[in-house]
């Protein structure tokens, strides 16, 4: 191991356990669940029911708002057990109390992962480098509120004087997901008459159909880019620039009409901007954990900045209690640690996330980023390969439709899918019986999918034989149920803070990077290149494989 690097991974591991550098497969706690999953891989879930009646009660956990019922899950008290032992063993707790101080985990670009920080109440510090970064990410919040309700009440106007009647956010990544998911979310707290909009994708139908009945005098664009050089955010807030220039005809307009979100002061005012139209983000803010940053402007303009400061403090909350809960009554140390068993031990490849909320419907898309791009890792820390799988493939839709889709698959299909079930008490949009009937098919599902039906259940009420085992459903798929009250500003950051610390949770146990993610780095350098071959007036001699050369020459003969 480079010498750097291990001085770099020794002061990570300072205050855990020795046997944190011993590779994963060789600890003595993962060996002991390996041999434990030998002994219990071919109990169903029926059993595990009928041998503990109060399973229901045993099996589930309660706090900071947050109901979570792990017990349809293909685990014993014993499961439980050895896979806490795992996380001890495995150095968690040093590596939550080293986030919590601003230790640089992430150890490939050095750098810090502090949006724990992004949600701290002002009274608490941080220091970092010298300086308090609560501070400065409540001079930025401070900013985003001021200028949220100049927004909101009209007094920041367009370059003609017309008030804002419509906020563009143009971002790719973690720039976008974020902030699109929490405006669906929480579009009930959210003001209908100054609608939010997202460009992400360099597509151009993507850009001309959001602004094609747009009036430039109403729009106000938010350039979110941490580095302001992505490509695709650039292309599309260039393509904003000319297109708010082509109505207004003054570049003086585009202090009125844009305002960017970056760390890059110099890229944001090449474009044309002002200091006070930049909103700063620092390097320890990864994307994907980026919606508590200035990143969900757009989501502060949407809600107003007391139902953002309230979804600040659902995160915080749930920060609180991932720093402080013992593992056994820690939410995402538990969520994490079942999804260790499902993927390493019953060999699941994919997660199902089923919201029964339609709020919720692109909460599915921000947890394929948050889970794919965090723990989609082949090496260790120390870059050694590793020898099991690591992050699952993470997909879902919101029920019912989902169950009018894939569910099919879900109870007759030959995967093991482990399923999250989420739902809440009250609904926000209440109509008569309905969300009665929508808590009744999420329980029904979740129960459906742990028990099935029996050959000789489905035999019942005349079926025929030959049809017997067409309608036998094995059961024995493993699920959690989170339920909360009601999808409120806190409730969301509760949510997604649980889903962050479970997955870091999965990082230390695998010893992987899950703060860096170099995985999507070649496809944008070889883009670069092979854009000025398409646009060239002949082949450049770029050295390309055959297949790529191919599909070039061909697309050049069609264009």
């Amino acid at each position: 191991m480079n010498q750097s690097l291990h001085r770099k991974l020794t002061d990570i591991f300072l205050d855990t356990e020795p046997s944190v550098m011993v590779p994963l497969t060789q600890r003595e706690s993962w060996q002991a669940l390996e041999t434990h999953y030998n002994k219990i891989k071919d109990v169903h879930l029926r059993s595990l029911f009928a041998d503990d009646p109060q399973r229901g009660e045993h099996m589930q956990l309660e706090a900071v708002g947050v109901y979570f019922d792990y017990s349809k899950q293909r685990i014993t008290a014993e499961t439980v057990q050895r896979l806490l032992r795992l996380a001890e063993e495995s150095g968690l707790r040093g590596r939550i109390d080293a986030m919590f101080r601003g230790e640089k985990l992430n150890v490939t670009e050095n750098r810090s992962v502090l949006h724990i920080a992004l949600r701290a109440p002002k009274t608490d510090s941080l220091i970092l480098d010298g300086q308090d970064v609560i501070l400065q990410v409540q001079a930025v919040l401070n900013k985003m509120t001021a200028f949220s309700n100049q927004v909101r009440d009209g007094s920041w106007t367009g370059y003609t004087g017309k008030v804002i009647r419509h906020v563009v956010n143009i971002g790719a990544g973690g720039s976008y997901l974020g902030p699109a998911m929490a405006c669906a979310a929480l579009r009930h707290y959210s003001r209908r008459d100054l609608p939010i909009s997202f460009i992400s994708n360099i597509d151009g139908a993507d850009f001309i159909e959001t602004t094609r009945d747009l009036n430039p005098e109403e729009t106000l664009f938010i350039i979110s880019s941490k580095s302001f050089t992505t490509q695709e955010t650039l292309a599309n807030a260039h393509r904003a620039r000319t297109w708010l220039l082509d109505a207004l005809k003054s570049p003086a307009a585009i202090l009125k009409h844009f305002v960017a979100v970056s760390a890059n002061a110099a890229e944001v005012s090449d474009f044309g901007l002002a200091e006070e139209n930049r909103f700063e983000v620092w390097d320890w803010v990864g994307g994907r954990y980026s919606l508590c940053s200035a990143i969900g402007l757009s989501t502060m303009i949407a809600i107003g900045p007391e139902h953002f400061r309230a979804m600040l403090d659902g995160f915080h909350q749930m920060d609180e209690h991932f720093r402080g809960a013992p593992f056994d009554g820690n939410l995402p140390v538990l969520m994490g640690l079942l999804g260790i068993w499902n993927a390493n031990m019953l060999a699941a490849r994919t997660v199902a996330i089923l919201p029964y909320e339609q709020y919720l419907h692109r909460f599915p898309a921000y947890l394929q980023q948050l889970t794919m791009e965090s723990n989609g890792k082949s090496v260790t820390l120390d870059g050694s390969p590793v020898n099991y799988p690591t992050g699952p493939i993470y997909w879902g839709e919101t029920g019912t439709n989902a169950q009018h889709s894939f569910y099919q698959l879900l109870h007759q299909g030959a995967h093991t899918i482990p399923c999250d079930f989420i739902g809440f008490v009250e609904a926000l949009n209440p109509l008569g019986r309905q969300h009665d009937e929508l808590l009744a098919n999420m329980f029904a599902q979740a129960e459906a999918l742990a028990f099935g039906k029996t050959e000789d259940e489905a035999l019942g009420g005349g079926t025929p034989a030959w049809l017997g085992p067409h309608k036998t459903l094995n059961g024995n798929h493993p699920s959690n149920t989170i339920l909360m009250q009601r999808l409120t500003p806190a409730a969301l950051g509760k949510l997604i803070a649980l889903y962050e610390h479970s997955v870091f949770t999965q990082g230390v146990i695998w010893n992987i990077d899950s703060f860096d993610q170099w995985g999507v780095e070649l496809g944008k350098t070889l883009a670069t290149q092979i854009v000025s071959e398409l646009q060239a007036a002949e082949p450049s001699g770029l050295i390309l494989d055959s297949s790529t050369r191919q599909l070039i020459d061909f697309y050049r003969r069609s264009k």
